[in-house]
């Protein structure tokens, strides 16, 4: 039998029961037959999730005043549902009802609670995430995915992320630490304590394998590394970079692979429901992390859930969480499921990203997205990747940088304008600049 990576660490909390205790030994069994949940027939899955989404629904229904009301005005007399299509019976979360309120969804005696979260709150108040410290350490390790992640201890995790209220960095921390006994280097992004060049000295000194990190700061590490005389691919040799709290294209993405010399694989999550999907070798879309949540499509206006190939809004019910568990949460976010037909053999759904519903871009009579926007402009090899789209009463301003280009800006412009004219029909001004600043919060490239 093939050796199987194990978790270097096993945790248990002191006095502690609940209602996700029985799915230890759904996973110790895959683990003792030499599985993951990554390759199980997909029928396997489904049992797992409607067993899952009935131990919450029952833990909400007996914990939460809120959840129970709003699942007794849907006609439930149980908190149970009989096949996974019944899912779409159960009420959706939306932002706007949690915004602010810390105590909404809680599911725990606060005294419970070992960590909490926050999202920025750029749209509004901000929303808390309250995770107990089985939530953390011990349900949120027990699915395996170890075709998508082959980190090990013999890695170097640099995890330039924010640990200030938000999940990413603590979450990826546990991640490599318990999960992998990978040594971490928690840089963050450009704090007092971490500036760019300190980060990326202790980069080159630990040997770091693996850069964890949004696209903008993997982009703006490149381009300090110059500054400071580091060279990537000698001084700092990766072999792998996760991107994840920002979108980006595939041809941003295959652009830093070139610059740091390494795969580059998308992660795909959030504060409120963790990780939700991430990119295998082959680059054809997220698996669907489906032991952790159970992810559908919905139709933005009428909530009808979409099948298979159809786009629309992403909808998580998380599996694992006692804490604060959300349950058909709209994430606002677009995207596509398929079954998976993926060469890397994984069996979980795919899920493709479209971006955020309130970031698309209304031009003409057409809505693009930003990603497909930047996809294109990322085709030429001339063009930096520092950029912003300007859209003004349905016309669109692209200001642009250069990128090791002899053309002059006239030249540029004229290009870039010719190229999304000829691949996507856009007719848009185009600006060159040599100072879009640069930033260490997510980066902003769409103004409306």
């Amino acid at each position: 039998m093939e050796n199987f990576q194990t978790h270097k660490m096993t945790v248990s909390v002191d006095k502690h029961s609940s209602h996700l205790e029985q799915f230890k030994d759904f996973y110790k069994e895959l683990d003792d037959q030499g599985k993951t949940i990554e390759n199980l027939p997909h029928e396997k899955i489904e049992e797992y999730q409607l067993k899952a989404i009935n131990a919450t629904l029952e833990h909400v229904w007996n914990e939460n005043e809120y959840y129970r009301s709003r699942l007794e005005e849907a006609g439930f007399t149980e908190p149970k549902i009989d096949h996974l299509e019944q899912l779409a019976t159960v009420p959706m979360l939306k932002k706007d009802a949690i915004r602010g309120d810390k105590e909404k969804i809680l599911c725990v005696e606060p005294k419970e609670i070992g960590q909490v979260h926050l999202t920025s709150g750029t749209s509004g108040k901000p929303i808390y995430t309250s995770y107990t410290l089985a939530d953390q350490y011990v349900y949120d390790l027990l699915p395996k995915y170890l075709e998508l992640f082959k980190e090990t201890e013999e890695d170097v995790a640099a995890i330039a992320l924010p640990y200030e209220f938000a999940l990413p960095g603590l979450g990826f921390q546990r991640l490599f630490q318990f999960a992998f006994g990978t040594a971490v280097l928690s840089l963050g992004k450009g704090g007092y304590m971490a500036p760019v060049d300190k980060s990326l000295e202790l980069m080159k000194e630990y040997q770091a394998t693996v850069l964890t990190t949004t696209p903008s700061y993997a982009s703006l590490l490149a381009e300090e590394s110059e500054k400071y005389g580091i060279e990537i691919g000698k001084d700092i040799k990766l072999k792998k970079i996760w991107l994840t709290g920002e979108g980006c294209s595939s041809t941003f993405r295959q652009r830093l692979e070139k610059w740091w010399g390494c795969e580059v694989s998308f992660f795909y999550g959030s504060t409120e429901c963790g990780v939700i999907g991430v990119e295998c070798s082959k680059h054809q879309g997220y698996h669907v992390m489906e032991g952790h949540i159970k992810l559908e499509i919905i139709d933005p206006d009428s909530g009808e859930v979409l099948p298979y190939g159809q786009t629309g809004e992403i909808v998580v019910t998380t599996l694992l969480r006692e804490g604060m568990p959300m349950v058909r949460y709209r994430s606002g976010d677009l995207g596509k499921l398929q079954k998976s037909q993926c060469d890397c053999g994984i069996a979980l759904d795919v899920l493709e990203l479209r971006g955020r519903m309130e970031h698309m871009l209304r031009i003409g009579d057409e809505d693009y997205s930003p990603f497909m926007i930047e996809h294109f402009l990322m085709e030429l090899p001339d063009v930096g990747l520092w950029y912003h789209l300007k859209l003004n009463k349905g016309e669109l301003t692209i200001e642009a940088e250069k990128f090791r280009t002899d053309l002059s800006d006239k030249k540029l412009a004229k290009k870039i304008r010719k190229h999304m004219k000829d691949r996507i029909g856009i007719d848009c001004n185009v600006v060159i600049r040599d100072d879009i600043p640069r930033t260490f919060g997510k980066a902003t490239r769409v103004f409306n």
